[in-house]
């Protein structure tokens, strides 16, 4: 079976509006039957790419844009998430569980993707995360 495209949106960089793009796609994920077990880790995960996108990557500045994109094959899902941002290098982020970085707020959600999905890439320039985790599928 080969990979489909079920979802496709370039937003704002708005925390309201990626809320609502969030609900979309797990009703998407829900619809197509995604286990309960694997639901919770995936949400974690497209709010944490969500967020970065629009915090870090594009500044909270809402004349940029993040495109989020969720594919399906058989029992993969991929998601794609872009924004408009100068992009970072992920292997300088901090890891936050050394007792220096403790208390600082960074470097959690990256953390918490690659703990909970099969596969975290970013692009060169890091601006974009593309998220693959293999999940349940109860048809």
């Amino acid at each position: 079976m080969s990979e489909t495209m079920i979802y496709n949106q370039t937003f704002a960089s708005d925390l309201h509006v990626s809320a609502d793009i969030q609900k979309e796609i797990q009703e998407l994920w829900q619809s197509h039957g995604m286990s309960d077990m694997d639901l919770p880790d995936m949400q974690l995960a497209l709010e944490e790419g969500l967020a970065n996108a629009i915090k870090h990557g594009n500044q909270l500045d809402t004349s940029k844009k993040v495109t989020v994109e969720c594919y399906l094959n058989e029992d993969v899902v991929r998601i794609v998430i872009q924004d408009e941002g100068d992009g970072f290098d992920p292997n300088d982020v901090p890891d936050p569980t050394l007792p220096e970085n403790l208390d600082k707020p960074s470097g959690r959600g990256v953390m918490l993707m690659k703990a909970f999905m099969d596969d975290v890439i970013y692009n060169d320039v890091g601006n974009q995360l593309t998220f693959i985790k293999r999940c349940t599928f109860n048809n």
